[in-house]
Formats: C-alpha cells, structure tokens, sequence
C-alpha cells in the first residue's frame, strides 16, 4: 500500500519464469513491438517513438530533458512537490534557464500562471500526479496553449490508474514508470514522444545511452534493427505481461477500481478525524497523502514507529513526507494490483488499532 513499489499482478510474476531470450532474438522483438502497441493503447497516443526506456521513473525523466533541451533553452517547471524539484534539476543540468513556477505543496498548479511565466518557452514541464503530495495537476489547458513550446509530462503515477490522453492533451513527451498503477516492478520507463518532439531531438544529446535518436532505430520494426543496448529481457516479459492485464480489464474499469477505492480510503480517514492533504477535485484516487494525526499518536511513539509496526505487524507499508513534508504527512498508495476495497478495509482497521488511546 506504500507509494512505491506495489504488488505486481500474478500474470506479472509468471512472466518472469519465462526463459531468457537474446535481445536481437527474432521472438523477443516481436514481443518488444508488442509491448510497445500495448504502451500507446494505456498513453492513448498513435505516437511511433513509445516505448520502455531501460531504466526506473527518474531515467525516464533525463532521457526525456536531454534529448530536446539545448544549452540557453527556457524551461518552465510548474512545482509543488519533490518532482516537479527534481524536473528544475535535471532541466538546470542540461543548460536550461529554468523558469519556476511554484505553488504551495499540497495544492494544484494554476495552469495560467504557467503559461503566462515566458512568453516562448522551449518546454513547459508538469508533474500530472504529483508523487510527494497526492495532487493531479491539469494537462488539458496547458496542452492547448502552449504555443510553440514542447508539452513534458511526468505520468509516474498517473499511467494506468486515472485518465492519461497524450494525444487529446496535446502532451509532446510523458514519461511513466513500472512499479505503480501498471502493477510490475521497478526497472522500466515508458515513454511517448510526438511527431513534433522527434523533430526537435537533438542530433547528438549530452547523454549517449538516452540518445532518442539511436534508441528509435533499436526499438523500432520498420526495417533492420541497429544495435543499442541490452534489453532487459525479463522486465520487458514483466511489462508486456503488466499492460495486457490492465488492457484486458479496460483502462476506464481500471480507472474506475483505482477511484473507488481511493475515494473509500480518503472518506474512512476523514471519518476518523484525520485530515487530507490535497484539496477535493485535486486528490489522486491511487495516491492519498494524509496529515500525520500526532493527536492520535500513543504516547512516546513517532509517526516513524506508526509505520514500522503497520509493516511488522499488519504487512502494511505507507510511505512517509518527502521533502517539506517529512515527517508532518503519510502517503498511502492503492496502485496497480493492490488497488482493492479489501486492502483499504485492512489499512483502516490497522490504523484504528495502532492509534489507540493508550
């Protein structure tokens, strides 16, 4: 039930028993062609260049910035919360004059102050669920104004668990992760880029091993393969295995268990007396952040010894605060295969007997 990674399905797990192919293996490509179908079908784009990049979440996030940022170019950052932080960091560390865009963490980005920051930014990069906080921040608006800026969205923890249209949106780049809504360990990060991104790659990016250009005549089935890397066989087995769990239950049924029992989990803490974090109309159904309720602490116990006996005691972990909000907020996560009404039954009555008055 953490933030991070969540139990992977069961079809995931077998996966892995598979033998392990070659990458060049004629078998294996066609299950990477596969897998990348399956990627546009959950990112709901016709994008060609889509596919899982070999490393987690914060590989999609470079591979991402790299490839269309340029040394002078202006990114504006919409921050609230550790990644749109680190979005600033790693756009900085590509040369970018980085424009902020800051709001109150715990509280959505306001997407006119975000167009309104430049007037012809090269990027305008967005968190769509922002990890630290539990906020889903608005693609739509920024998607149909930009202008001739790059649309770049972190879908971490969006893909799969609440409505990601990287077409309709007008989203030039989003990158995911493996190990949240889509149910299969850490390792993967799928990526979408569109025609009008392809055009602005560069021809020669800072880093050779996120170098777009070369991965897109490795992953790509038109024509001869040209060598990159080695795939990593068994985690691409895991996501074709993971995407066609989520694609045979249906993105708006898998939406729809994700909202359920995220919705049943923030009105269970709310009717004990906790406090939520992120405002109504703003909270991620998969991501709840919840204020830590140090009235309801035993006393001599931290919110940190909360946590570890929900884990030893109960098989529950909920995540800490990051950044400011270390040790003021928990994250509880209902992502992917653990997104069930029954687990959220199991936190609630753990809570109830961990913060008994003494």
């Amino acid at each position: 039930m953490g933030p991070g990674p969540s139990n992977p399905y069961p079809e995931v797990i077998e996966a892995f028993t598979r033998p392990v192919m070659g990458h060049l293996d004629g078998e294996f490509l066609g299950l990477l062609d596969e897998t990348c179908d399956r990627l546009r079908a959950v990112f709901r784009t016709g994008n060609a260049l889509t596919f899982p990049v070999s490393g987690t979440g914060s590989a999609g996030m470079e591979a991402a910035f790299v490839n269309v940022i340029s040394d002078g170019d202006t990114v504006v950052v919409g921050v609230n919360g550790v990644f749109g932080e680190r979005m600033c960091d790693v756009a900085g560390r590509c040369g970018a004059n980085v424009v902020r865009v800051d709001a109150e963490w715990g509280t959505p980005l306001d997407p006119q102050r975000i167009l309104d920051a430049h007037p012809d930014p090269a990027v305008i990069a967005v968190v769509h669920a922002e990890t630290s906080t539990g906020v889903r921040n608005d693609l739509a608006e920024l998607g149909s104004a930009k202008g001739d800026a790059l649309l770049l969205a972190d879908c971490v923890t969006s893909l799969g668990g609440i409505d990601v249209r990287v077409d309709d949106w007008g989203v030039d780049i989003a990158y995911s992760g493996t190990q949240k809504c889509l149910g299969v360990p850490p390792g993967l990060a799928p990526i979408s880029v569109s025609a009008r991104a392809v055009e602005r790659l560069h021809c020669r990016p800072s880093s050779w091993y996120f170098d777009m250009g070369m991965i897109a005549n490795y992953v790509s089935g038109a024509g001869a393969r040209a060598y990159h890397h080695t795939a990593p066989i068994s985690m691409i087995y895991a996501l074709h295995a993971g995407l066609g769990v989520v694609l045979d239950e249906g993105l708006e049924a898998a939406h729809a268990r994700h909202r359920v029992c995220g919705e049943t989990l923030q009105a269970g803490l709310e009717a004990r007396g906790f406090t939520l974090l992120a405002p109504a109309g703003a909270r991620l159904p998969q991501l709840t952040s919840v204020r830590v309720p140090e009235w309801r602490l035993p006393t001599n116990t931290s919110e940190a010894d909360i946590r570890r006996t929900l884990l030893d005691c109960y098989g529950i972990e909920i995540g800490g605060g990051l950044g400011a909000l270390a040790g003021k907020c928990w994250r509880i996560g209902c992502m992917g295969h653990t997104a069930r009404t029954r687990n959220v039954t199991l936190v609630l009555a753990a809570l109830d007997e961990v913060l008994a008055s003494d």
